[in-house]
């Protein structure tokens, strides 16, 4: 009877810092994002800054990361999303004891020089289970059309129905489609013709080139793709919504694809199988100049029709993991 009391006791009360002990003596399982994305560009910057290198990497979606976090086959999930993100209130819903890491001042420095992120602070009311504020770094999701196939008055629907239809739509995300935000993210791009004249009849100033245009309403196909990214993320949902107003309010009719987001809606624009996406601009400006994952690809038939909301950098895990800070992954 003693021997099954004790056999008890160590069980209950010793098996949340057992799990600790079993992660910290193992490879830490970090999901980076899907292949050819933003996610998983940035999170190895990051990593990479930190000096971790024993890791195990899963390139998953971030719905399937948050998955795989909740039932404890990963301990760290890397993801490019608006603030508040549904799947990481999900996540917390489902387990209650997530912990959002926060990145150094010398990481943020290192990550602003390496890829043109800026810094970003998660304030401590944009989720329940924060008790202090997350710095992190942060760029702009906009929205970029295929020269080859988006004529000037379609893009400037376009970018009009994006701004002024904003209100229909439900997403969190929805109410950075306005005026005031227009612009962000198109320094470095060049903007689509059409989107450029809508701006400025709304008293915009529009710097920077002028993209030129195959395309020609005179032979404008009926049936457009919208390029967008996993359904886990922000770009899913938000991407579907924006298809919704465009399909109501424009001449076209888009379907919202889900994809590998930034870098395979760039790539598939190049190839001339995608007509508008969503995308990081910091990979859209590569893609221009042919330049980081882009290098000696430069994708000449792109342009700038809209910014779509601020892309912040969270990175979560479980308190059962006993990670509190990327930096206990670097000892």
């Amino acid at each position: 009877m003693k021997a099954k009391k004790m056999i008890m006791r160590f069980t209950t009360a010793s098996i949340v810092s057992m799990c600790a002990i079993f992660s910290s003596a193992q490879a830490a399982r970090i999901a980076i994002g899907p292949p050819a994305s933003e996610t998983n560009s940035v999170s190895k910057v990051i990593l990479d800054a930190y000096g971790i290198t024993d890791y195990q990497a899963f390139q998953e979606s971030f719905g399937n990361a948050a998955d795989l976090v909740q039932d404890g086959n990963i301990d760290i999930s890397f993801g490019i999303l608006g603030v508040p993100a549904g799947s990481i209130e999900s996540l917390n819903a489902s387990t209650g004891d997530v912990i959002m890491l926060g990145l150094t001042d010398e990481v943020i420095a290192k990550a602003e020089e390496a890829n043109g992120y800026q810094s970003y602070t998660i304030p401590s009311d944009a989720y329940a289970f924060l008790d202090a504020d997350v710095p992190t770094i942060a760029a702009f999701a906009i929205m970029v059309a295929n020269n080859d196939t988006i004529d000037e008055e379609l893009g400037y629907q376009l970018a009009k129905v994006m701004v002024e239809n904003s209100k229909e739509i439900t997403h969190a995300q929805g109410v950075q489609l306005s005026l005031e935000n227009a612009l962000n993210g198109a320094a470095g791009l060049p903007i689509h013709p059409g989107a450029k004249r809508y701006y400025e009849e709304q008293g915009l100033v529009v710097e920077g080139p002028v993209a030129e245009l195959k395309a020609n309403a005179d032979n404008r196909k009926s049936e457009f793709t919208l390029g967008t990214g996993s359904q886990g993320g922000t770009y899913y949902p938000l991407g579907g919504e924006i298809a919704n107003i465009w399909n109501q309010h424009t001449e076209g009719n888009f379907t919202n694809v889900e994809t590998g987001a930034s870098l395979e809606n760039l790539a598939s624009i190049s190839r001339g199988r995608m007509d508008v996406g969503m995308s990081v601009h910091v990979p859209a400006i590569d893609a221009v100049n042919g330049e980081g994952q882009f290098q000696g690809r430069k994708v000449e038939n792109v342009s700038f029709i809209g910014h779509v909301y601020p892309e912040v950098v969270q990175i979560v895990t479980r308190k059962r993991t006993g990670i509190t800070s990327l930096e206990d992954l670097a000892k």
